[in-house]
């Protein structure tokens, strides 16, 4: 046998030409140097910036005349790093991924980093759904609590779910990791879209532009820790595996054909049979199941997307959507019984009836400069996203063709403005999950393909090369009010927490608390001993009337014989001002108001709050003549 001949060897032991190679590979290159550089110049204005971030003196602009000069160099570097990875996406994806990550971290962590309380009153009020079950151990859907709380023991997976997280991590509750919800939803989410979208096209730069577009414009705030934020991220999960795997034979037609296809287009997913549908069925069951145990509304827009997608012969799995409408059902008609009657009942009333289900909330025009800054900065988003979005699908038809699914995702869940305003939601959830579609295409008007050519292809490269950083800056500086203009109705210190709660715990059980809005943290601090009442969460016209005699109308409000007590908070002034319950002003003439009526005594008072105590007029002092 012939033996091989070794190779010459070095002095150092190492063959002479495996010594380059060798340490070619373990050098970064210059465009790996050049990738990392902003992502790591951005780190460092960042981590400087953070500490000088003025949450506790919030004032009318939210946090943003207080995040430092600083905070917002960071997002624009990340901005520019981007787009300078964007251009190498497909042959190192990973850039663009660390660059999206870091811009989510970046918008998203400081609270999570910052803040000494629960951000946002309704996480609060979850951290109290989730203390409530991990101390009784179980749920009571058929037991009657005010202020619609009843629903959360009838949809209690969510919770369930929290309640474990609390006993696994050994923490006394949800508040020691409540804020990183929104960074948790977010890094899950990630995937799950790159996924969805790389079903339908094979270009890596439209693939990370459609997410970069989807994080900046989901303002909405659903990613707390709730229900909504949780599901959504399941529904997203089944939307993936549907366009993915349940394909029809026979379906996709020439859309496998690259001649026809939008350049960026990837072919359409090999088809599955009946039994292999029927087996993906059983795997994403559960995941359906565990929608409709979290949620009210998700599987309702879960099962609006597969009917849109049955319109498409591609995929029309029919067994598909009625097992998820059966799954509803059942659960719709045993645990979530008593509201889903209640709101039967309602659509009488609420069908049909566009312009009100279609309104933001149920108070009156937002009051201050950072709550109309929110309102315009949400309105121009919309449209930025609907006017890129639709140029797409009247310029790229190919592309449109071959990615129908995700238009028609994009738009089944508008019909809801028919049925429900959802508590004054609903426009809000339409929004946020025809996003994920609308982000797509609206990246697609932005990233022309690659492999086009023409005067017309040369024409929409060159306007790209200025429409894609003056759009994502335009975002960015949209998503900022938007999601952050009002966050001093979000952030309320320690201390005013725990004085809404000494007003709790001095209540005896069955006693009525009063406060303008539900807003406030701790508003729902062991919410099934008491009964709230929210007053000035009506129409405005009955606020109007309130404000002429404050003690008068809550008076003839409380039971006769009921204890009541009464809680006023600073982030209830901003709440019921920025959102306009009542005018500006309004508050303290309330708060003033009721400090002098016989009808009320002083219980505390400081800077971080009001509690006062009802009494009826047998036991109030008689006014001196």
């Amino acid at each position: 046998m012939q033996q091989s001949v070794p190779a010459p060897v070095a002095e150092s032991g190492v063959p002479p030409l495996a010594e380059p190679a060798r340490r070619s590979r373990s050098l970064p290159g210059p465009q790996s140097v050049f990738s990392a550089l902003p992502l790591l110049a951005a780190a460092a204005l960042w981590v400087y910036a953070l500490p000088r971030i003025g949450f506790r003196d919030i004032a009318e602009y939210g946090l943003l005349d207080r995040f430092p000069l600083a905070f917002y160099a960071s997002l624009a570097v990340l901005t520019c790093g981007f787009l300078v990875t964007l251009r190498r996406a497909g042959t190192a994806p990973r850039w663009p991924a660390a660059y999206s990550v870091a811009m989510l971290v970046a918008l998203k962590a400081p609270p999570a980093i910052l803040y000494d309380s629960v951000r946002y009153a309704w996480a609060s009020k979850h951290d109290a759904v989730i203390s409530r079950l991990l101390a009784e151990g179980t749920v009571h859907p058929r037991r009657e609590l005010s202020g619609g709380m009843s629903a959360y023991d009838q949809w209690p997976g969510f919770f369930s779910l929290d309640a474990a997280l609390v006993r696994a991590f050994g923490v006394e509750s949800a508040a020691s990791f409540i804020n990183w919800a929104p960074v948790a939803l977010g890094v899950l989410t990630l995937p799950v879209l790159v996924l969805i979208y790389r079903t339908f096209t094979d270009d890596w730069r439209l693939v990370w532009t459609g997410v970069w577009i989807f994080q900046l414009a989901n303002w909405v705030g659903q990613d707390y820790l709730s229900p909504q934020g949780f599901s959504y991220l399941l529904y997203l999960t089944v939307f993936a595996v549907v366009v993915r795997h349940f394909v029809r034979p026979g379906s996709a037609g020439r859309l496998r054909d690259r001649t026809v296809l939008d350049p960026a287009a990837a072919a359409v997913p090999p088809p599955t049979t009946l039994r292999q549908r029927a087996v993906c069925v059983l795997i994403i069951a559960p995941l359906i199941a565990t929608i409709n145990a979290s949620h009210q509304l998700t599987p309702v827009m879960l099962c609006a997307t597969l009917f849109a997608l049955c319109l498409t012969r591609r995929y029309r799995n029919i067994g598909l959507l009625v097992v998820s409408g059966l799954i509803m059902l059942a659960w719709d008609l045993t645990m979530g019984r008593v509201l889903f009657l209640e709101t039967m009942s309602t659509l009488k009333e609420s069908a049909g009836d566009l312009l009100s289900n279609s309104r933001a909330g149920y108070a009156g025009e937002p009051t201050g400069p950072g709550p109309e800054l929110v309102g315009t900065a949400n309105i121009l988003m919309v449209l930025a996203l609907a006017a890129l979005a639709g140029t797409a699908v009247l310029l790229r038809r190919r592309l449109v063709r071959s990615a129908l699914p995700l238009l028609l995702a994009a738009a089944a869940p508008v019909p809801m403005f028919a049925v429900n305003d959802y508590g004054g939601e609903m426009l809000f959830r339409v929004y946020l999950f025809g996003l994920p579609g609308t982000a797509f295409f609206a990246a697609a008007a932005l990233v022309p393909a690659a492999g086009a050519v023409g005067r017309g292809a040369v024409l929409a490269r060159r306007t790209a090369a200025v429409a894609l950083p003056l759009t994502l800056a335009a975002l960015l500086a949209g998503f900022l009010p938007s999601y952050y203009g009002k966050e001093g109705m979000h952030y309320a210190p320690p201390a005013e927490l725990a004085l809404t709660r000494r007003a709790y715990d001095r209540a005896p059980d069955g006693a009525l608390i009063l406060a303008t809005t539900g807003s406030f943290p701790g508003a729902y601090y062991r919410y099934d001993h008491y009964e709230r009442w929210f007053f000035t969460e009506q129409e405005v016209p009955e606020n109007l009337k309130m404000l002429k005699d404050p003690a008068g109308y809550l008076a003839r409000g409380i039971p006769e014989g009921r204890p009541a007590f009464v809680v006023l908070t600073p982030t209830q002034e901003k709440a019921v001002i920025g959102e306009g319950y009542l005018p500006p002003g309004s508050f303290e003439t309330l708060r003033a108001d009721l400090k002098r009526s016989p009808l009320f005594r002083v219980v505390e008072e400081s800077e971080h709050g009001l509690v006062l105590e009802y009494r009826p007029p047998s036991t109030a002092p008689a006014s001196a003549s």
